[in-house]
């Protein structure tokens, strides 16, 4: 057996002679009750695995199948030790966490190997002590509890300590109670109920809230228009970055600290800062021109370090602007965690990471999933960004990887098509010298899916690969007219996060359209009957399902459109089939966002929906 043959590869391994046969009657023992839940995880696994009885002891007595014991001469306070011998399984772990972490193993060990283990003695810990997901949930999309208490619970498996949501608008904010209406945005309870289940799978719940840039949708209502830098951006009403300068701005950020903050356990607060597009451009271009931008960012971002200060929290932030002015980095407070993130495998914030760690900054590299503005991922863009940033982190070693996952242009990406990436951002983040990139994702088909089907595996390469196979974004195609003097974005509301891209039906090819309306045809059915039936496997698997049925509508609508713009004929039956499409593709998406998510800016995307079976008809009528 290869380490890689784990979905997160331990460091070391070695093989011992013989091996362990699971009894008829399994017992699972730890004095510990912090230990009970991922011994009842592993329980459920011995028990679809191999069809055993399994029962928990707190009673050191044997006969016990597997041991925790607690072992303080473990130096990394999530390392543990495994020691599989003829007699039965040890853990060795100095923390609650570690042990999680090792029963983790142990569920890994029993789906490759099901009732009989290979002796062998495991000695491992983390590259990272912080390892994340960030998930944005500001762009219309906002998760129910449910959904997220799932999504920790797959986290911890994958020995990831830490979620944030991206929040903007989507909180119920007790002193500005018009921010996040109509974006259906959570309530304290909810964040409270959120943070309880992480607690109990050792995941922290680390706040973030934008702070400066990004702040289109507050500022699109009249009553904090006067903040903005500049009164309109491109569609934004009121701009979308604070006017540093106005006394106004740093009261509204502290305002939403003090209903926002306060709920988190966290030691740490991602206060965001990331692109101010129009800083130095309007409001403040006076003093830009005198002391320089780098400067008047630097001003704000020590207003917010004193907020963070004030409820006892290490400030995070996002690193592009300081990097874009890296004059300013000797003067970022010392106990700043600066967020390097880059999306690009081949971008040039990546070899930089080192400019933050030499100025004694504590670094954390944050790649991306690549799923945003696609339906079923970008994919080997995101196997190589992880890829890259891991390695760069090591190399200067980074406080942790922070994998990301954004929802531009109205969030129609579904959540399980991004399971693989958090899968692999993981597998990076706590061993990433022993991943094997190519056979990455036969080994998440088998350990999440539970599947070893390898139609699947190529199933979900060719879904992400999409993207590349057509030269345009299918994503952005659903959502542009056919007709290029028509536009399904006029009349939305100009804080809708929905956001329609021209020119990608164009940059379209037809050959590679062609080959995903005949190469991936009926793939999502046989995924369907290889897969575990487990909820995490269910969601991958509908998500990517759903993904599937908007690429595949996507590319029949190039075709149509190809062929109009070309000024060939399209018949009325070609026209009515397109809307037959649209209404079963915006019927699934409805289907699949109300299971998984709040209402918030649905309605805006089905509207785009809409007046696209609109505009097909007129079309046909014509």
């Amino acid at each position: 057996m290869e380490t890689a043959d784990l979905l997160i590869p331990v460091r070391r391994m070695k093989t011992l002679p013989g091996r362990f046969k699971w009894g008829s009657s399994v017992v699972l023992c730890s004095p510990f009750e912090e230990d009970q839940l991922p011994l009842g995880l592993l329980a459920e696994t011995l028990k679809q695995e191999a069809g055993l009885r399994v029962r928990r002891s707190r009673n050191h007595l044997k006969p016990h199948a597997l041991l925790v014991r607690r072992h303080n001469g473990i130096d990394n306070l999530e390392g543990y030790r495994i020691v599989v011998g003829k007699d039965g399984v040890e853990i060795f772990a100095p923390t609650s966490a570690a042990a999680y972490y090792a029963i983790q193993t142990v569920i890994g060990l029993v789906r490759l190997h099901g009732a009989t283990l290979p002796c062998c003695r495991i000695d491992d810990e983390p590259d990272f002590w912080r390892r994340g997901i960030y998930l944005d949930c500001s762009r219309g999309k906002v998760p129910t509890v449910k959904t997220l208490k799932l999504l920790v619970e797959y986290l911890a498996a994958l020995k990831l300590n830490e979620l944030q949501l991206y929040v903007e608008n989507v909180f119920t904010f007790k002193s500005h109670p018009k921010i996040g209406r109509g974006f259906s945005p959570f309530t304290p309870e909810e964040l409270l109920a959120v943070q309880d289940h992480c607690r109990l799978h050792h995941v922290r719940f680390v706040p973030s809230l934008t702070s400066f840039g990004h702040f289109e949708k507050i500022l699109g209502l009249a009553e904090y228009r006067r903040l903005g830098e500049v009164s309109r951006q491109g569609p934004f009403p009121g701009g979308s970055t604070l006017c540093p300068g106005d006394p106004g701005s740093i009261r509204l950020v502290a305002d939403m600290y003090g209903d926002f903050v306060p709920l988190f356990e966290a030691a740490d607060f991602n206060v965001c800062g990331d692109e101010p597009w129009e800083l130095g451009h309007g409001r403040s271009k006076r003093r830009a021109d005198r002391v320089g931008t780098g400067r008047v960012y630097l001003d704000f971002v020590k207003k917010l370090h004193g907020l963070c200060e004030r409820y006892g929290k290490r400030m995070n932030l996002w690193a592009d602007i300081v990097l874009n002015h890296p004059e300013v980095i000797p003067d970022i407070p010392d106990d700043v965690v600066m967020l390097n993130w880059d999306y690009d495998p081949r971008g040039d914030r990546i070899p930089r990471t080192h400019e933050l760690a030499d100025a004694g900054l504590d670094v954390v590299v944050c790649p991306g999933t690549s799923s945003w503005q696609s339906h079923g991922t970008r994919l080997r863009n995101a196997v190589d960004n992880v890829r890259v940033f891991a390695r760069e982190g090591r190399k200067n070693n980074a406080l942790g990887l922070l994998n990301t996952d954004w929802g531009d242009g109205g969030h129609r990406n579904p959540l399980g098509a991004s399971f693989h990436g958090y899968a692999h951002g993981a597998a990076h983040a706590w061993n990433g010298r022993a991943v094997n990139d190519a056979n990455f994702t036969r080994t998440f088909c088998r350990h999440v899916l539970g599947t070893d089907n390898e139609g699947i595996a190529r199933f979900i390469g060719e879904l992400g690969a999409v993207q590349e196979t057509v030269k345009s974004r299918p994503y952005h195609i659903v959502a542009e007219a056919i007709d290029p003097e028509r536009s399904y974005y006029s009349r939305l509301s100009p804080i809708s996060p929905v956001r329609v891209h021209t020119g990608d039906i164009d940059a379209a090819e037809e050959a590679g359209c062609r080959r995903v309306l005949s190469g991936l045809r009926g793939m999502g059915k046989a995924a369907k009957a290889s897969a575990s039936g487990s909820d995490v496997a269910n969601l991958v698997i509908e998500d990517l399902d759903l993904a599937l049925l908007l690429d595949r509508f996507a590319c029949r609508k190039v075709l149509t459109a190809k062929r109009r713009r070309g000024g060939k004929h399209v018949t009325s039956n070609t026209y009515r089939r397109l809307a037959r499409e649209s209404e079963a593709a915006a019927r699934a998406f409805e289907n699949n966002w109300l299971e998984r998510n709040k209402r918030s800016r649905l309605d805006d995307n089905l509207e785009i929906f809409r007046r696209g079976r609109e505009e097909y008809m007129a079309l046909a009528a014509s």
